[in-house]
């Protein structure tokens, strides 16, 4: 009868060994598309609504760049409550991260003003703006394509822009790029295991 006991107990201890190197050591499938350059992402300096800001500035931790608008209806107020919501999910962890948002609407967008918009999802998010020439060469180099689309209204017209959501990492390169629709849950997962490192 102890024989069968310390066998059970082994296989128990063995089964659960196994599943432990299966899940720390198992290839990590991220909820975007993998970059794999090697050369720095692009640096650049636009202004906050407290002075100029550098993409260098934050080596060291992990960037979450989004190009958007604060005249967004629905895009960029769901992908910025998506990111707020993840940060959340990751806890102290969240400290090693940085979320910016480059407007592609310059013209309206101060750097005060998107400062005060990235605000209401995030005290820790910091908004860009400056010279629309400047804005649309950053935004070629991240492969961002924009577009002002005139309706009809106070508005104006509005910025079809592209919505993902690019991850640099601690050294300054481009590593992952999150399509629209990521999850707060996608995106804490992708972290969490980036931040393990």
């Amino acid at each position: 009868m102890k024989n069968w006991w310390k066998a059970f107990l082994g296989a128990f201890i063995l089964i659960g060994l196994i599943a432990w190197g299966w899940w720390r050591f198992a290839p990590y499938s991220f909820h975007g598309m993998v970059m794999q350059s090697p050369e720095p992402a692009p640096d650049f300096t636009l202004l906050s609504k407290d002075g100029p800001v550098s993409l260098s500035d934050f080596r060291g931790k992990y960037v979450l760049l989004y190009f958007g608008y604060t005249f967004c209806p629905d895009v960029c107020p769901a992908t910025l409550a998506n990111l707020a919501q993840a940060l959340h999910q990751i806890g102290r962890g969240a400290e090693r991260v940085q979320v910016i948002m480059v407007s592609v609407d310059p013209e309206r967008d101060t750097p005060e003003k998107i400062g005060e918009y990235v605000a209401h999802f995030d005290s820790s998010f910091i908004g860009l703006s400056g010279d629309p020439k400047d804005i649309a060469r950053i935004a070629s180099l991240y492969g961002i394509f924009y577009e002002k689309e005139e309706v009809a209204g106070a508005a104006g017209y509005l910025v079809t822009h592209t919505a993902s959501v690019r991850v640099i990492d601690p050294e300054g390169r481009l590593k992952l790029i999150w399509p629209f629709g990521a999850t707060p849950d996608e995106i804490a997962q992708d972290l969490k295991f980036l931040l393990r490192r």
